[in-house]
């Protein structure tokens, strides 16, 4: 593709959107669903990688040459990504090439293919999840699985109505050493558990100036951008992975390396809902820059048995917390349990003496997990089943929404809207604590404080107070044809 004129550029962008929407009326025709028997463990399982940089790398490496799996398709609306890291990747390492795609839609039709993996931006991830479970093929989808909530509640009623196997990527859920750690928590190994605490301590800098960047070359953006708005121009420097840090796009480190944490936290706690309350505060501190999400927050959440969740992320330099940055640790009345990194835990005393370690696991022991569960046809055997990668997404979505909602606010305030809870004082003398340590003056940019949202976990609604401006946030206007289905369509 030739490098196009901003006239050429508009006009290239608007035929896009007409060939979408011309699609779009065109009738979507769900072929025939794969054989729900259990295949042959020497039948040929025929896969299509959708997003090609950095998840899809692994992605790639989770089926090829894997578990009789062959990758017969990249999606990428990338033409330069999906031709050098897809295609020529697959056809280095196997002598096959696969099919390219620019656009979902089209290899979601398709017949010749079993399974979608997503490792797309994570606006993407709910309707391309959708799409290919409508259309008869198994789904294993990124974290989070939704950019907002009521999409992954849409995921999980797609893959109970069409019957398929969807598995989220959350490998913490298959690696040895977690999953011996949270089930040694669950069995009473360090007492009763109430409170667990998520970290995402990751340093992240500025993505550079706001500001109207050109379209990369041989990058179909209208397909890009989806069910988000339409857009002639990139909103930031970095066309690629700094979209993490715009709303439109992306749910923060919370909801992009936070989400890993917050579901151990939620597992090893044994909630299987979203809870009964959220509260959050925060801020994009340090710099100003083209994101909008933040990079510092807190979030507390409290669930109907008396559990609670507090969850910290921070992207600014920053000291470890009782052994880990990137972790969960768990709250017993007999001792504690730490998750130091994706595979590697460990068991204190109440001294915080080390008692037991636990260790072992690696990414592609997931990929396994989710072949197993597509060749016998059993979603109870999956380790990541989309049901759990909706819930815990979920609380990502409700800390985000608190969030958003919030209004700048002085520390007496927000140290004063959390008295009586001593841990949630705690936790937030420790953030200011980290804030002025790396130059934050928060007289001249202070931390949002949001409202303390009440939520129905059977409805996964809120409720009360302020409800009226939060349950909009629930999910967001989608660009058309790109539309995640309502609950009655899906």
């Amino acid at each position: 593709m030739s490098n196009p004129t901003n006239t050429d550029r508009r006009k290239f962008l608007g035929q896009s959107v007409a060939a979408a929407a011309a699609a779009s009326l065109a009738p979507f025709t769900f072929p025939t669903a794969l054989a729900k028997a259990k295949q042959d463990v020497n039948s040929t399982l025929r896969v299509a990688v959708l997003g090609l940089r950095s998840r899809g790398k692994t992605h790639l490496n989770g089926f090829i040459n894997r578990n009789n799996c062959e990758v017969v398709a990249v999606v990428d609306p990338d033409e330069g990504v999906g031709q050098k890291k897809g295609v020529e990747e697959v056809y280095k390492r196997t002598g096959k090439r696969p099919k390219y795609y620019n656009e979902c839609r089209a290899a979601a039709d398709a017949q010749d293919i079993d399974i979608f993996s997503v490792a797309t931006p994570n606006h993407w991830h709910a309707l391309q999840a959708i799409w290919g479970i409508q259309s008869g093929k198994d789904v294993y989808v990124e974290k989070p699985v939704s950019h907002n909530v009521e999409e992954g509640r849409r995921i999980v009623d797609a893959a109970r109505k069409y019957d398929q196997v969807c598995q989220f990527g959350a490998q913490c859920r298959t690696m040895k050493g977690t999953r011996e750690m949270v089930q040694y928590v669950l069995n009473g190994g360090i007492g009763e558990v109430k409170l667990a605490r998520g970290l995402c301590y990751k340093r992240r800098k500025s993505i550079g100036p706001a500001g109207s960047y050109g379209v990369p070359q041989g990058v179909n953006y209208s397909e890009w951008l989806g069910p988000a708005p339409m857009l002639s121009d990139v909103p930031r420097k970095q066309f690629h992975y700094d979209w993490h840090w715009q709303w439109p796009y992306g749910n923060g480190d919370l909801g992009n390396q936070g989400i890993h944490q917050m579901d151990v936290a939620r597992w090893g706690l044994g909630v299987e809902n979203i809870g009964d309350s959220v509260v959050a505060y925060g801020g994009r501190l340090g710099y100003e820059d083209a994101g909008t999400t933040a990079n510092t927050e807190v979030s507390i959440h409290t669930f109907p048995n008396g559990k609670k969740l507090v969850f910290e992320t921070r992207g600014l330099e920053t000291d470890a917390y009782k052994q880990a940055k990137i972790g969960v640790i768990f709250y017993g009345s007999e001792g504690y349990a730490v998750q130091h990194s994706y595979g590697r835990s460990s068991v204190f005393d109440k001294d915080w003496n080390k008692v037991k370690s636990f260790g072992g696991g690696s990414t592609n022991d997931h990929f396994d997990n989710f072949v197993e569960g597509v060749r016998n046809r059993d979603r109870t055997v999956l380790n990541g089943e989309i049901l759990d990668g909706h819930l815990s997404s979920a609380l990502c979505h409700l800390g985000n929404i608190s969030y958003r909602l919030g209004e700048e606010s002085s520390e007496s305030e927000i140290r004063g809207a959390l008295d009586g809870n001593d841990e949630a004082v705690e936790t937030f003398d420790r953030t200011v604590s980290h804030l002025k340590k790396n130059g934050v003056d928060l007289g001249k940019t202070p931390l949002a404080l949001g409202p303390k949202l009440m939520i129905d976990p059977s409805k996964e609604k809120f409720v009360g107070v302020r409800s009226e401006e939060a349950n909009p946030m629930l999910t967001r206007e989608y660009r058309e044809p790109f539309v995640v289905p309502s609950a009655e369509s899906v």
